[in-house]
């Protein structure tokens, strides 16, 4: 087990730990949005009213909190793969 290793592994964990994070606020704010749009789905057919299907802030900011999880995940995933790297590589 050499340097190499160990510093490939504390990076990897940074990265890791960085990802998630990151993907934590966006994550619960994005449940938060969905729960809120499932409710006014549930009003407006109990109301018996159309849905517009058009572009709603609500779903323009969904669609941003879901790039900023994806772009965190892709964080935490390449910390993954160096932390599998630093176990690949020859002491």
């Amino acid at each position: 087990m050499g340097a190499a290793n160990i510093a490939l592994w504390v990076v990897g964990l940074a990265l890791v730990a960085v990802g998630y994070q990151r993907a934590r606020g966006p994550w619960s704010r994005y449940q938060g949005l969905k729960e809120q749009d499932a409710n006014v789905a549930r009003y407006e057919a109990w109301r018996g009213g159309l849905r517009d299907g058009g572009t709603t802030g609500a779903s323009v900011a969904m669609a941003v909190l879901r790039t900023q999880v994806r772009n965190a995940a892709l964080i935490a995933g390449l910390g993954v793969v160096v932390v599998i790297a630093g176990f690949a590589l020859p002491s």
